[in-house]
């Protein structure tokens, strides 16, 4: 019998214990996101991120720019926003328009506020095991996978991807847990050799339908971390009528890793002012 794996139910207990943590400690925090241009799926994200401040009682201030904005001018309102003291961490929501250089302007978040683990030096700190936390969406899954008692150790994790925000960041921490790990890009070869013997696969590409029933085997364990907008609807890349037939632990979207990057986001904040 095939398991949802619940990352809502598990992203509401952790922001619970946030919320007793900031009372507990009287602590007065505030995220401040970062938005340029339009996109529907940011948007998405960003209300979730709002719903979950609200929930916790953390202050939520997003700073919204038209697309049209040149680099200096953006270069100079988030460096106006990171001086704020009142900002306790700060995200830029990704992805940006093209036409900025996306590590510049990370790199501006100081490593005291940077939540989401995606500036050079966090990134630096993380990859050499230095860094006090991690990112939202690597202790997002961590999290799913010890709730629901599944061991890393030994297992064969395929992983569809190998972009900043999810592939590279996960691939990193899976062989620190001592899984075995492949990593397929777009230009891997034969990719069902490899996605047909996983015992374990999470695919963040974010390609609706990538992943179907005839690609893997039965009693794997399945976790989706893409997301695209289809008609208004949020989807990952896991065909999930098919797939279902043949895993036994499986993440829907949304209510899968979505929810529970957003409390391990905070969770980060937490942790970044633990000194306040």
């Amino acid at each position: 019998m095939v398991k949802i794996l619940d990352g809502k139910k598990l992203s509401e207990k952790i922001l619970k214990k946030i919320k007793e943590e900031i009372k507990n400690r009287c602590l007065k925090l505030s995220l401040a996101v970062i938005q340029v241009g339009e996109n529907k799926v940011s948007e998405i994200f960003i209300n979730q991120k709002k719903k979950a401040c609200e929930k916790t009682g953390i202050d939520f201030n997003l700073f919204k720019f038209p697309a049209g904005v040149g680099p200096p001018q953006l270069k100079k309102e988030i460096e106006r926003i990171c001086q704020n003291l009142e900002n306790s961490g700060l995200i830029i929501q990704l992805p940006l328009p093209k036409k900025f250089s996306t590590d510049e302007f990370l790199n501006l978040i100081p490593a005291e506020k940077d939540i989401d683990v995606l500036s050079e030096k966090s990134l630096g700190k993380f990859y050499q095991g230095k860094l006090k936390i991690l990112p939202p969406i690597v202790a997002g899954i961590l999290e799913l996978l010890r709730s629901y008692k599944i061991k890393l150790k030994g297992k064969n994790v395929v992983l569809l991807g190998a972009g900043r925000l999810v592939g590279l960041p996960l691939a990193v921490q899976l062989i620190r847990e001592k899984a075995t790990v492949s990593v397929l890009n777009e230009f891997t070869k034969q990719p069902d050799d490899f996605t047909k013997k996983a015992d374990i696969l999470i695919s963040g590409v974010g390609k609706p339908g990538l992943v179907k029933g005839n690609m893997v085997k039965k009693g794997v364990i399945v976790i989706d971390a893409g997301t695209s907008r289809i008609k208004g609807k949020l989807v990952g890349d896991v065909d999930f009528k098919s797939v279902l037939k043949k895993a036994s632990y499986i993440t829907p979207v949304p209510g899968g890793v979505g929810p529970l990057t957003v409390a391990c986001l905070l969770e980060n904040l937490v942790k970044l002012n633990e000194n306040v």
